[in-house]
């Protein structure tokens, strides 16, 4: 069994007055079939059946990360840099993004393995990756994205996403769309209903049809706002109920549900959580966001993402989901140390090593062996200060950095 000692891990609240810090303490973790086996005070000897040790050295250990929104096949990453060209609207953005589709194909399992690395690195163990289905390049993204993450296989877990990013109803998409799901793509996905297949109904129950023929998760990305954007969840939710769909599905952006009256926001977020339908957020600057604090205390599952980061839409990002989670925390002025560190569960999947109570909820027996180790007095400050992975353990094997092997049975 593999062992990793003096881990630091949050077991409660200190309340002073009305500041409430984060209690820590110290452990040995036994490991064994990439789950934890063992939890152990650090006061306590480590067994000498050990077969290897590993020094955490204080070090704090967090849950590792999910990146759910994600196009691996877009980066520029690997290649030369290049800023992005200037356009004047959505359609010439996608015009030339059509344009370099031929160019970049070729090097898309390379660009997409930079993108993986980089992701990694900053802790996310699970990408849900976009992959561009369109009649310009057929499946030559999707080719380059499986064969990428399959050379990451025990490291990274991922949803591949089929995605018309240049509409459904484009020419021979819709037969390429369940040809790439034949063909490594887990989960169907959309586009703009209203503003780029301009058929909100015919849109809806293609990409319906598409998901109960292969028995497939949907995600789609919804930009158009308003009244539009709220009558296509509306309508998507209708379609759900009408086939009594069980499967997930999510909905990539909604900056809409952000733009409506609060008791519109608390009836659509009813009957996304009883349909089982998750909300994705980027946490843009230039847009509304959906109101991720309601939704959440509905019952909804949301999730953020880092979206494409150096590609043709913008130079900028770092594929850092810390990022994300410091950027909302600057829009809604989360700063106490319980909101700071409860908003670590919108990038793990809901995983908190604390409830906002105080109870100790993670890591437990038989939990997966999945950490990231940092040297930080506690998640909030990882929220907060943004600190630098050290090491990122993924069921059990190092994936990123490792920590220092330590003297067996001392």
């Amino acid at each position: 069994m593999k062992w990793i000692k003096n881990v630091k891990l949050e077991i409660g609240n200190i309340i002073d007055g009305e500041r409430i810090e984060t209690k820590t303490g110290f452990y040995h973790i036994g490991i064994k079939d990439g789950k934890i086996a063992e939890h152990l005070h650090h006061t306590m000897p480590i067994p000498e059946t050990a077969e290897e040790v590993y020094d955490a050295k204080e070090y704090l250990a967090i849950p590792t990360f999910k990146e759910m929104h994600n196009h691996l096949d877009k980066t520029y990453l690997s290649l030369e840099w290049k800023a992005s060209k200037p356009v004047k609207n959505l359609k010439e953005r996608l015009q030339y993004e059509a344009e370099e589709l031929k160019d970049l194909a070729p090097t898309t399992k390379q660009r997409a393995t930079a993108m993986i690395e980089e992701i990694l690195s900053h802790g996310a163990t699970h990408i849900r990756t976009h992959v561009n289905i369109d009649p310009y390049i057929g499946l030559k993204n999707l080719e380059g994205v499986v064969a990428a993450l399959e050379e990451y296989k025990g490291a990274v877990t991922a949803d591949i996403v089929a995605f018309p990013q240049h509409g459904l109803f484009n020419g021979s998409v819709p037969a390429l769309m369940r040809e790439a799901m034949r063909s490594g793509a887990t989960v169907v996905g959309g586009l703009d209903p209203s503003g780029i297949d301009q058929n909100i109904e015919k849109s809806l129950y293609e990409t319906m049809a598409i998901a109960a023929e292969f028995d497939a998760e949907v995600d789609i990305h919804l930009h158009d706002g308003g009244d539009v954007g709220v009558y296509t969840i509306n309508k998507w939710l209708d379609i759900v109920e009408e086939t009594k769909w069980k499967r997930a599905s999510a909905i990539s952006h909604a900056f809409c549900i952000g733009e409506i009256p609060t008791l519109q926001q608390q009836n659509l977020a009813n009957r996304l959580m009883k349909n089982n339908v998750a909300i994705m957020s980027t946490i843009p600057l230039t847009k509304s966001l959906p109101p991720i604090e309601l939704l959440d205390e509905r019952g909804v599952s949301v999730h953020f993402g880092c979206d494409g980061f150096y590609d043709s839409w913008s130079p900028l990002g770092h594929g850092d989901l810390i990022e994300k989670v410091q950027k909302y925390c600057q829009i809604t002025k989360r700063i106490d140390e319980v909101s700071l560190r409860d908003s670590l569960k919108w990038v793990t999947g809901g995983i908190t090593p604390l409830a906002k109570d105080g109870t100790y909820q993670w890591p437990k027996k038989q939990d997966d062996a999945s950490f990231i180790f940092v040297n930080a007095t506690s998640s909030a400050e990882v929220v907060a200060r943004r600190k630098q992975r050290l090491a990122v353990m993924s069921r059990g094997e190092f994936v990123f950095g490792e920590l220092e092997k330590a003297v067996l049975h001392v």
